[in-house]
């Protein structure tokens, strides 16, 4: 691998890491009060966040593996030779890492579900675990597999006595999978549609009538929702012996409160009020579910303190929902002395499609989401062949959001995740004879347009120490200790030699390096962090792609400059012409501009530059 840093992104970052990034020695305590008001103040652009799944990160007490259960795997849940079951992770390992996550320039870190789930969910042969954390049964209380409540509370601590903040995934979409259904036991059951199956008949429009006086799941009062007492106008729902108590609060537990309409297809009506793989699907429209989840998790602010949301399945649940649940949560976290407070939700989309991310923020009120837009143009332009100006449109469309780039500039980007997959897989996938040399060089040139582009940075745990996965889900979710994962054992990493059957926790990882030199690059210089995006350079094939970030009444620039082709590149890239001196941040620069308002730019194939600039004098 060495070839690879000589030729594409050996970066030459200037200036000390800031402090922020330095890590310190790991907190047992509260944050003393000078800390925490810094990490209070600051907004979300100036964050770079960590994120894992805690079962697939770190083992800390091996103890908690099983959960508490006894059994074998379809009772505990616990199986670390298979991907679908609980591999051994826990707070207490996210906790001794603490220093591994700063180190790379981190400044918070988005842990996955961590409440009590469901073991094992699926039919005979089907089975997995929850592991990942969306099967919650106790929204009151951290999954035993994971460690405790304390656990939560000396991690969130811990981490802002670093000055780290913590984000929560959370769930209002489903719970786990307790209902069933008469008529399909055993079975999907189909969608039955609120047309063909009213809430007013009993097993549809011919049916006998029920709920009277229902008028319908849009009049949001609780004295509509109080005349519906039957959930049966769909399915005949009914919960398995033993398992009727099995959800907190205890609310949860009554069929009242969910759909019962069986299994969405992902479009249409389906999408919000049918059930994700046999998962109870909540009526959100309901005021009793509302007001629930607004105490659920202004609980949890309350208790622990944290910092934002990421909100799962943000799309398929009612926009009246967010419009309640949002401002409800924002009030909560300003009365506990929380003012950024950041949420964002999973608007899943598989196109670069600003508009369809502008549309779900400007209805729901939840003014950021998970920038799906940008991972997709990263895809096409840097994973695979498209022209840069996919790139251009990418900003060029943010004016689309509810308050422009602004919003942008405070939604969760990335380029990876737990569910679709790792960035160097969709490398690979799109150019399956590619080398390994090419196929590091094109996921570091991706991880630095994510670093350098407005929004809110996720790195997802493992890219930074060379993982590839072979697919989505379960194939892109390798632990970063030792794995005794047959199919995780066989992966390549890239960067390296080693395998999964040894950790994964090395600083000197060439990736790891270079995310953290582009980290340090990014947390000093304002502009990458808030500066406005302006487009220099784009084009009809890949190639040159080059954007400056300016803040708004301020003179200078930071110039960011890429190849996505697998040639060298030589190109003049218009600047402000009051910009005539330059500084190389990241490779190569020029020191002065060819001419006012021209910089030229020499970049090796897949190859990067980042260049800043102060107005001379006249």
């Amino acid at each position: 691998m060495t070839r690879l840093f000589a030729t594409a992104l050996l970066l030459a970052a200037t200036g000390a890491t800031p402090a922020a990034t330095r890590p310190r020695p790991a907190a047992t305590v509260a944050p003393d009060a000078a800390t925490l008001a810094a990490l209070r103040a600051r907004p979300p652009q100036d964050e770079l966040i960590y994120f894992m799944l805690p079962d697939r990160f770190a083992n800390g007490d091996p103890a908690n593996d099983r959960g508490g259960l006894v059994g074998g795997r379809l009772q505990t849940g616990f199986d670390p030779t298979s991907k679908a079951f609980f591999n051994g992770g826990d707070l207490a390992g996210v906790l001794q890492k603490l220093d591994y996550i700063q180190g790379l320039g981190a400044t918070a870190i988005w842990l996955a579900p961590v409440f009590r789930n469901k073991p094992v969910q699926g039919g005979p042969g089907e089975e997995s675990a929850g592991y990942h954390g969306y099967w919650i049964t106790d929204f009151t209380s951290v999954d035993p597999h994971l460690g405790s409540n304390d656990d939560l509370k000396r991690l969130v601590d811990a981490a802002h006595a670093r000055g780290m903040k913590v984000y929560l995934d959370i769930v209002t979409n489903h719970t786990a999978d307790v209902i069933q259904y008469r008529e399909c036991v055993g079975k999907p059951c189909t969608y039955r549609s609120r047309a063909d199956y009213p809430y007013s008949r009993l097993g549809g429009v011919s049916g006998p009538e029920i709920n009277s006086g229902f008028a319908g799941d849009h009049v949001a009062t609780p004295e509509n929702w109080a005349r519906l007492t039957r959930p049966d106008f769909a399915y005949t729902p009914f919960i398995t012996p033993g398992e009727e108590r099995i959800k907190t609060p205890a609310w949860l537990n009554d069929p009242i409160y969910y759909h019962n309409r069986g299994e969405t297809v992902y479009r249409n009506e389906s999408s919000q009020f049918g059930d994700f793989v046999s998962l109870d699907d909540l009526a959100t429209e309901h005021p009793r579910v509302i007001d629930g989840m607004i105490q659920i998790y202004g609980d949890w602010i309350d208790r622990l303190g944290i910092d934002g949301y990421r909100v799962d399945t943000a799309q398929h649940v009612n926009p009246e929902f967010w419009q309640r649940f949002v401002p409800a949560i924002m009030a909560r976290a300003r009365a506990a002395g929380i003012p950024n407070f950041h949420i964002f939700g999973e608007v899943s989309i598989d196109e670069v499609d600003v508009g369809r991310l502008a549309r779900n923020s400007r209805i729901t009120g939840m003014d950021n989401v998970l920038d799906f837009a940008l991972k997709n143009a990263a895809m096409e332009a840097i994973a695979g062949a498209a022209p840069t100006s996919v790139l251009a449109r990418l900003f060029a469309d943010d004016v689309l959001y509810p308050q422009g780039e602004a919003t942008a500039s405070t939604n969760a980007s990335f380029i990876s995740n737990h569910d679709g997959g790792r960035f160097a897989w969709f490398v690979r996938r799109a150019n399956p004879r590619i080398d390994t040399v090419e196929l590091a060089q094109r996921t570091l040139l991706a991880h630095a347009f994510l670093l350098f582009s407005r929004g809110v940075p996720t790195l997802y745990a493992g890219d930074e120490q060379g993982f590839i996965g072979t697919g989505n889900d379960q194939l892109a979710r390798q632990p970063l200790f030792a794995s005794q994962v047959p199919e995780y054992r066989a992966m390549q990493r890239l960067g390296t030699s080693a395998g999964h059957d040894v950790a994964s926790y090395d600083p000197n990882h060439p990736f790891y390096r270079n995310f953290k030199a582009m980290a340090a690059v990014r947390a000093a210089d304002p502009r990458l962090r808030h500066g406005r995006t302006i487009v220099r350079a784009a084009g009809d094939a890949p190639g040159l792609f080059a954007f400056s970030r300016r803040l708004p009444g301020q003179p200078g620039e930071t110039l960011v400059v890429m190849n996505t082709a697998n040639t060298p590149l030589v190109a003049n890239v218009m600047v402000d012409p009051a910009n005539r001196a330059w500084t190389s941040r990241l490779g190569t620069c020029p020191a002065t501009a060819a001419a006012p308002g021209t910089l030229a730019i020499s970049l090796p194939p897949l190859g990067v530059a980042v260049c800043s600039s102060e107005p001379s004098a006249p």
